[in-house]
């Protein structure tokens, strides 16, 4: 009997425990406009674990080889926050609107998740 009941504790406090789970600030960054002679723009995303395991983001992809991703490798302990850095280079770029997405690969609970970035590069000449 005393077996039965460790084995369905065991079990209970298993399926307690909910694994990594990633929250951001904000999903979608506008850089509004910015002039062609600037053509390079940067943001950060920040993300908290609100998991209660530790966090690792296994790959964060852009949707064009114009929009960088960085992030740190390591794992993000339960509570702890993270950064992703997205840099957009319009050099070579029409001017105008864009919007560029960035897929986020992690091992939590919500597998994938995806960061937008938009904004409006003016011509050198039309921003003066």
């Amino acid at each position: 009997m005393l077996f039965l009941l460790a084995c369905l504790l065991h079990v209970g406090a298993q399926t307690e425990t909910k694994g990594a789970e990633i929250k951001f600030d904000k999903v979608t960054h506008n850089f509004g406009k910015f002039s062609e002679s600037s053509p390079k723009v940067s943001c950060v995303f920040t993300y908290t674990n609100i998991g209660d395991s530790p966090l690792i983001i296994n790959q964060a992809m852009a949707s064009c080889g114009c929009t960088v991703p960085e992030y740190t490798k390591q794992p993000v302990m339960p509570g702890q926050k993270g950064e992703i850095k997205v840099t957009y280079n319009g050099t070579g770029r029409f001017p105008g609107h864009f919007k560029k997405s960035i897929t986020v690969r992690t091992n939590g609970v919500v597998e994938m998740t995806r960061l937008y970035i938009e904004g409006d590069m003016q011509e050198a000449t039309a921003s003066k």
